[in-house]
């Protein structure tokens, strides 16, 4: 990519749009914004190359696409901010701080040092944007199975270092087999795609589900112990029994079993799963619409 005819529009709080030839001879930014492709690094990156031409004291970059925040530094009561974007695509905000006003001449080699920033979150926007499609179920939204299998791994390992509670969620909606026979299955795909929307309401913003397989839902609660896990639980069962759903002439009612475990000692992958399958199942054994705590 030649960044020395790279076009893009920079909107700064001034409404400031342009069109910008950059000349990065003179700077050490585009090599060490190629080392990563991670949106935090990449603005920390930029932030200390530009720090010794345009003194700042913190950053702020927000992207919404990712419900991303990056900030850094003492904030003051000075700032510009940019709104960035490429060939018609959001790239996110970026706010710079100090404790003095931003000079007329410091505001017009920041929009050209911009410049060196946007294809490197262009990107990061792809990669991030194409990890994102691998790691959701199309239908409900939801993380995958592979992204499960991957972020379990990762909480049970930062359970353990911190001495922190891990809690999981196994979650089915029942009878959707005599859903699926009954009125479609156009009818049960709206049925888990609702289930999931109704399911993310109750869920706190540390708390991460994810489709399993067929009707099956998992949930990861970080830093919850058994009690605060049944509680949610509990919660999200009531949700469910709550809603309805309008199919056609028809409302359908639908619940759900849940089974809830909280991360052992001595638990593998396996045994912290079964623990909540179990209990899922001891729900639906008991007459299902309720919640279990695995013994």
């Amino acid at each position: 990519m030649n960044h020395k005819s790279a076009n893009l529009a920079i909107i700064s709080n001034n409404t400031f749009e342009a069109t910008k030839a950059v000349n990065l001879d003179n700077y050490d930014i585009s090599s060490a914004l190629q080392t990563t492709l991670e949106f935090n690094e990449l603005i920390a990156i930029f932030s200390s190359k530009i720090a010794h031409k345009i003194p700042h004291s913190a950053f702020i970059y927000t992207n919404t696409e990712f419900a991303l925040e990056v900030k850094s530094g003492v904030f003051t009561r000075h700032s510009c901010n940019y709104a960035l974007k490429v060939e018609q695509q959001q790239l996110g905000e970026l706010k710079l701080m100090r404790n003095h006003r931003f000079s007329d001449g410091d505001l017009q080699l920041l929009e050209t040092l911009l410049c060196c920033l946007i294809y490197p979150l262009k990107n990061a926007t792809l990669f991030h944007q194409a990890l994102k499609m691998a790691y959701t179920d199309p239908l409900t939204q939801t993380h995958n199975r592979a992204s499960f299998n991957d972020t379990i791994k990762r909480e049970m390992s930062l359970a353990a270092r911190n001495v922190k509670n891990l809690s999981l969620i196994f979650f089915d909606i029942d009878h959707f087999k005599t859903i699926n026979d009954t009125y479609g299955h156009d009818c049960g795909d709206i049925t888990l795609a609702l289930g999931a929307k109704w399911i993310k309401e109750s869920l706190r913003d540390s708390d991460i589900i994810f489709r399993y397989g067929g009707e099956e839902f998992v949930i990861l609660l970080s830093d919850t112990d058994a009690n605060g896990a049944e509680l949610l639980a509990e919660r999200i069962r009531t949700s469910i029994e709550n809603h309805t759903i309008a199919y056609g002439m028809e409302t359908i009612k639908i619940t759900a079993s849940l089974g809830v475990s909280t991360l052992r000692a001595n638990d593998t992958i396996e045994s912290f799963i079964l623990r909540a399958d179990k209990a899922m199942y001891t729900a639906k054994n008991k007459g299902r619409n309720q919640v279990v705590l695995a013994k």
